[in-house]
This record gives structure tokens, sequence and C-alpha cells, in this order.
């Protein structure tokens, strides 16, 4: 069992940045490749991005690339997402999740068996 809580979002104008943190309980967090999603109403949840266990690959969107960078800290059971250069079709919830500890898709919402209550992020023009 992991449980997940989100911090860091808020109100941000185009061009500023954020920093999203995780903090995981469970003892299977450093096993577990972890990732962050979003979703805004009207559309489905979307991959943003992911790291592997150990920290060493990460994965983003094409709609993040370059400008987002996801971390982890293993000793403090915890995963980062620095978001620069925000544009407002970033504004969204975004969640953090544990992909299950099983070979997988890591951009599918279906492989992440824990879910975090997620964390708002706007981004005004």
């Amino acid at each position: 069992q992991v449980q997940l809580v989100e911090s860091g979002g808020g109100l941000v104008q185009a061009g500023g940045s954020l920093r999203l943190s995780c903090l995981a309980s469970g003892r299977t967090f450093s096993r577990n490749v972890m990732g962050w999603f979003r979703q805004d109403p009207g559309n489905e949840r979307e991959f943003v991005a992911a790291i592997t266990s150990s920290g060493g690959m990460a994965y983003y969107a094409d709609s993040v690339k370059g400008r987002f960078t996801i971390s982890r800290d293993n000793a403090k059971n915890t995963v980062y997402l620095q978001m620069n250069s925000l544009k407002p079709e970033d504004t969204a919830v975004y969640y953090c999740a544990a992909h299950a500890l099983r070979p997988g898709t890591v951009s599918a919402t279906n492989e992440y068996d824990y879910w975090g209550q997620g964390t708002q992020v706007t981004v005004s023009s």
C-alpha cells in the first residue's frame, strides 16, 4: 500500500515556475516508477512525466519536454515536478501516481496502482 500527498500547486503568471512535491508513505516507494499526470475539466487524465525507481531515467510528454523536470529523493520518499516557462494550457489538476510493480507503459494511467488527491495549477495569461 502506498499513500501519496501532493503539494506546491497554485496560481502563477505565464512564463513563471512552480515546483510540485509528492510525499509517499509505504515500503515500496523506492521500487516504484513514479509518474505525474494532469487533468482539466472536460478532458481525460494525461501523462506528464515519469521517473524510474532509481531516478536514472525520466520520460516526458512532448508538450512539456524542455520545460518540466521530474526528480525523486528516495531517502525522503518524495518525487518532484519542476515546472518552468508555464503556459495557460498547463492549467490543470496535477496528480502524482505510483506505478504497479511490474513492467508496463509509464504513460498509461491504468498501469498505476496508487494516486494522490491532486493539486491545482492555474497559469494566467
